[in-house]
């Protein structure tokens, strides 16, 4: 067994490229449930184009494996409610059951990331997922899309978020967490952003012209299309996973490390973390709505208010990536407090605001403002790893404990907020949603202002 602290490195030959992978071995002690050998890539040996086909992969993944579920009501919300004939509560107990079985993928899955190579896990995944895009594209009734729903909870999360993370935060090194997550959720944004845009040009085509009211066949045949696409991408990007992503070593062990398990539990900022990461998720799964606020409150069409919400997708990387450099600058726990706070004062702004055209203009500055707050959220929260001291060995198992808490909104907040809108339709029903997201946003404030505070107190002990 090598000793404790020992280093070496070896080239792998891959898809015509030599990759440079260091490894570190530690003492089996300090490692639960027996020794395991941990792949980091060396950045001084994986060449400059590696690294960025690396990056880039990841960024084309990390959106697309959530493009079916999640891009369609996003976008195209109204049309996607007419299509299947869904009311808001219908689609919010829809994603439930997608939260339900990602829940339960969830921790499952990080226990898998840190055994089995990204490449692998990732391009399996995203497959499996367009497979389903396939079967949308039959428009199933309620029944089907349940099914369909849960089945993509499953794709989605068990063999790739945890991946995804790890392999992100590899690719990061020790020095660079927020830029590495800044620059994985801002290529995502743009890439959101890009086919969003390409998607919403092609539905128009499909419709009859503006003033002109849509059929159901005409309706059923551009979403078809849309559906279409995206499933196609997906199943390409997993194609590029597959090619781009570096062959690492897999890391094994006979069993699995419930010793390990124990030691996540144990570390009270990996609790504050998650519930981080509920506040700014709920952040992310808000704007799913602003598409039909801006038909309903605002007085968009179907097509103005899809290309409204996916030209305001075009802020995340800027956002994103800007996050990303300030969390490296001033810690990832300070700029999550202070971007909860900009989303608590902006949901009380909508909360409060009409529709009358004299406030227009500041409705929609307070939805500019939103927008960049969760995106940026999202940039930064897994940054906190490095800033809370997770031991590298533990990241794919820290991301399922993180994230089975985290990502609880997936079961609660859709149908909460559906029955909110369905409950007072129009101005009322928006208001009493902006009231719910003012309460988490600030909730959010407080955790991350606790966590700020400690981990400020533990950086300034080590100093």
């Amino acid at each position: 067994m090598p000793r404790e602290g020992s280093d070496r490195t070896r080239t792998v030959r891959c898809f015509g490229r030599d990759f440079g992978i260091g490894y570190r071995h530690e003492d089996a002690a300090s490692r639960p449930g027996g020794y395991v050998t941990m792949p980091v890539m060396d950045a001084t040996q994986t060449t400059s184009r590696a690294r960025f086909l690396t990056l880039f992969a990841l960024i084309l993944s990390g959106e697309m494996i959530f493009s079916l579920p999640f891009h369609l009501p996003r976008y195209f919300r109204p049309s996607v409610l007419e299509t299947f004939n869904l009311s808001n509560a219908n689609l919010g107990d829809i994603f439930a059951l997608y939260g339900i079985t990602a829940m339960l993928a969830y921790f499952p899955g990080g226990l898998l990331a840190d055994r089995i190579v990204p490449r692998k896990l990732m391009a399996a995944s995203l497959a499996a997922t367009a497979l389903g895009g396939v079967y949308l594209m039959t428009l199933p009734g309620h029944f089907g899309l349940r099914v369909l729903y849960a089945y993509w909870g499953v794709t989605t999360i068990f063999m790739f978020w945890a991946a995804m993370i790890r392999a992100t935060r590899q690719w990061g090194g020790s020095d660079a967490q927020g830029r590495a997550f800044g620059l994985l959720e801002g290529g995502r944004g743009l890439a959101a952003a890009g086919f969003a845009s390409i998607t919403v040009a092609c539905f128009a085509l499909m419709l009859p012209a503006a003033g002109t009211d849509i059929g159901t066949l005409e309706r059923q045949r551009a979403m078809q299309l849309v559906i279409a696409i995206y499933s196609a991408i997906t199943f390409l990007v997993a194609v590029l996973v597959w090619v781009w992503l570096p062959d690492q070593q897999e890391t094994r062990s006979s069993r699995v490390s419930f010793s390990a398990v124990v030691e996540v539990l144990r570390r009270p900022l990996v609790w504050l973390q998650a519930l981080v990461v509920v506040c700014a998720y709920c952040g992310y799964k808000g704007l799913d709505n602003y598409a039909l606020y801006a038909h309903e409150v605002l007085g968009m069409s179907e097509v103005e208010s899809a290309g409204f919400t996916a030209s305001a997708a075009y802020l995340r990387p800027l956002a994103a990536v800007g996050a990303g450099y300030i969390a490296d600058r001033v810690g990832a726990a300070r700029s999550i407090t202070a971007l909860f706070l900009f989303s608590a004062v902006s949901y009380l702004v909508l909360a409060l605001a009409d529709a009358a055209p004299a406030t227009a203009s500041f409705v929609y500055a307070n939805i500019i403002v939103t927008f960049v707050a969760v995106f940026a959220l999202r940039a930064v929260y897994f940054a906190l790893l490095e800033e809370t001291r997770v031991p590298p060995h533990l990241t794919g198992t820290t991301v399922g404990l993180v994230s089975v808490i985290g990502y609880t909104p997936d079961i609660f907040f859709l149908p909460v907020a559906g029955r909110l809108l369905d409950g007072a339709p129009g101005l009322t029903g928006h208001q009493h949603y902006f009231w719910f997201l003012t309460g988490i946003a600030i909730v959010g404030l407080v955790v991350a202002g606790g966590l700020a505070h400690v981990t400020g107190k533990a950086r300034r002990g080590a100093t």
